[in-house]
């Protein structure tokens, strides 16, 4: 249904005219209904009533108003009443009309905006604070909520409650922030925890989610089990998040375990999302006979659906262990058309399986045709194909048609907690107060690695680096080197290093990472886009099956 407060207004008769006071109560129902069709109700509600002779107390209705259009994401109807706000003198001066805002811009996909506002409003109250950390954490900016949430307390004086804390367990999810993680649960303990024992916080199972959640996301999963062995009653999420966490650590037997502790002695009945973690952990560990079997009885058994998630699991777990066939068998076979994450996967395992040109630019094609924003992955994994088999002349090519079609390899970050601060680090990164320190430590890391028998492998260097000294030096500078460098200056002794990266770990990065493990001896916990690796005395928890 269209959202207009154009529409035509609800019919108000002289002698059936409500009062001002039930107007609004009326107007507040709609708005907290959380169903559509009711919410644009409401905004109809709203501007007949403010096209009566005898409106209602703006301050009041507003938000009611603004409430309904957050939820229906309807930024134009918002824009509105924003203007009517301003035009009123309620916004931003009028805190709980300034709230109602924020909460519209963050629903509509629009921090900066909210921010912005946040900035303007002369009483901020908790409710302030805690809707603008919100907004930045729902839109994807873990870092800056974490740093709103330092600014709250350091110039605020308020003490965050539950919400505020619930936010920010979500933002140190996001950013990797464990140390800040773990104090967000010493906050929820104090806050809810009863009588100082913790007892109300135990019994939350959405608390214990978020915080199972958040171990996994920041590398401790040994936290994470903690958390879900002591909760005293468990939802299918809490079981979902455990087992794909497992998965993602490289606990891939713990997982497949776990879900079978979970169906056949606990008799929880799995959905679909359950299945996407067993077969992510099969997918991890490269148990494809288990992964068959997994997705035969989320079928015959459990009768459910097969999704596009169900199907690039399955698509992985073959082409990666070499059933390149069985895997495009799956596809044809698909209820759905295949995205593009499907075919760069087979366009991937190619790669590896060298599974020669043709396929490969079949696959390449086939991921190509659909509409996608990583299309340079595409790319970039072409050259990689033609670069493992001498086409020199392809691969200028595939860098020519980059340039031509205006396409960058998506850069990469990674990022390090350190005394409950995140910083980040690119490639080549020299913008870090101790970027000094840091080379200077890269330096001697790459002395003892040299010393040490490592030969740099210089196939997923950089597309544009030509000759073999120049590959090295851009293998140099990838921002997970920097990350770990920096971690091995400023780390406790004995305490794991652990690393967040946009991007998936290339080769040589995670062969050095295992050669730093046993020369330092300090365990290495990196977090790429598709998994989590614990490097540890010279191994890898993914066993190099990656």
């Amino acid at each position: 249904m269209p959202h207009s407060l154009a529409a035509t207004p609800l019919p108000i008769t002289p002698s059936h005219r409500p009062d001002p006071t039930s107007s609004v109560q009326l107007l507040r129902s709609l708005a907290r209904s959380r169903r559509s069709h009711l919410a644009h109700r409401a905004l109809i509600l709203f501007r007949s009533l403010h096209s009566s002779p005898s409106p209602p107390t703006p301050h009041f209705s507003l938000p009611a108003a603004l409430s309904a259009a957050s939820f229906l994401a309807a930024l134009p109807e918002g824009r509105q009443l924003h203007a009517l706000a301003v035009k009123l003198n309620l916004a931003p001066a009028h805190t709980v009309v300034a709230n109602s805002l924020l909460h519209l811009y963050a629903s509509c996909g629009l921090p900066d905006a909210a921010l912005a506002l946040f900035r303007h409003i002369p009483a901020k109250s908790l409710v302030s604070w805690n809707t603008a950390i919100d907004a930045l954490v729902s839109n994807g900016d873990h870092i800056g909520a974490l740093e709103l949430f330092r600014e709250m307390q350091r110039d605020a004086g308020l003490a965050p409650d539950a919400y505020t804390v619930q936010s920010v367990i979500g933002a140190c999810a996001g950013a990797g922030a464990l140390s800040l993680g773990v104090y967000a649960h010493a906050l929820l303990l104090r806050e809810l925890g009863g009588h100082g024992d913790g007892e109300a916080v135990s019994r939350d199972t959405l608390i214990n989610n978020s915080l199972v959640d958040l171990y996994g996301k920041c590398g401790a999963a040994e936290l994470a089990r903690q958390v879900f062995d002591r909760m005293p009653q468990r939802d299918i999420t809490s079981w979902n998040v455990m087992i794909l966490t497992l998965a993602n650590h490289g606990c891939v037997r713990e997982s497949v375990e776990l879900f079978d502790r979970m169906t056949r002695v606990e008799n929880v009945l799995p959905n679909a999302i359950t299945f996407v973690a067993v077969l992510s952990a099969c997918n991890h560990g490269g148990m494809v006979e288990e992964g068959r079997r997994y997705f035969e009885m989320m079928v015959s058994e459990y009768g459910i659906r097969p999704r596009i998630e169900h199907y690039g699991c399955m698509v992985d777990i073959l082409a990666r262990a070499g059933f390149i066939q069985e895997a495009l068998d799956v596809v044809s076979g698909m209820n759905c058309r295949p995205d593009a994450i499907i075919w760069r996967s087979l366009l991937d395992a190619c790669c590896k399986q060298n599974a020669g040109s043709e396929l490969s630019e079949a696959m390449a094609k086939m991921a190509l045709d659909v509409p996608d924003d990583a299309v340079s992955g595409v790319y970039v994994l072409l050259s990689r194909v033609y670069a493992s088999a001498q086409r020199w002349n392809d691969v200028g090519m595939v860098r020519r048609l980059m340039s031509e079609e205006g396409l960058k390899k998506e850069p990469g970050f990674s990022s390090i907690e350190m005394d409950g601060l995140v910083h980040q680090f690119v490639a080549g990164d020299t913008s870090h107060p101790l970027s000094e320190e840091i080379y200077m430590k890269l330096d001697e890391i790459e002395e003892r690695l040299a010393s040490s028998g490592y030969k740099p492998d210089l196939s997923e260097a950089r597309m544009v680096a030509g000759m073999d000294h120049t590959k090295g030096a851009a293998l140099r500078l990838h921002s997970e080197r920097l990350a770990i460098s920096f971690g091995l200056l400023m780390a406790r002794a004995g305490a794991p290093i652990r690393i967040l990266k946009n991007l998936r770990v290339c080769k040589d990065c995670h062969t050095i990472s295992k050669l730093i493990s046993e020369l330092y001896g300090v365990e290495i916990i990196v977090g790429d886009q598709i998994r989590f690796h614990h490097f540890k005395d010279g191994v890898c928890s993914c066993k190099d099956y990656w």
